[in-house]
């Protein structure tokens, strides 16, 4: 498994502060392309892993939604949206529909 990196820069601009927060996914990207080489979903199944995401950015997307951890429906749909996203695509390992 790679680590995934979360860095913050604080700093500030026009008398404001500015917590600025980036994320490398590369880790999670390489994970995914190795768990659809090695380890393919059968088509049978009914449970599909779809991906891996490191909570930290999920925590983002949720907060970017306005969604909280309790809304496990809501929390659900973000991930889908996000995951069936061409922006994410990367982080899937199984290309199906669910």
């Amino acid at each position: 498994m790679h680590r995934d990196l979360i860095s913050e820069k604080v700093f500030f601009e026009d008398d404001r502060l500015v917590v600025k927060r980036t994320f490398d996914a590369d880790g999670m990207i390489k994970d995914a392309e190795y768990a659809r080489q090695v380890s393919p979903n059968s088509i049978g199944s009914d449970h599909k892993h779809v991906g891996n995401v490191k909570i930290a950015l999920v925590h983002e997307w949720l907060k970017e939604a306005g969604v909280s951890w309790t809304d496990t429906h809501a929390v659900q749909e973000i991930l889908k949206k996000k995951l069936l996203s061409g922006e994410f695509s990367k982080l899937r390992n199984w290309e199906g529909k669910w």
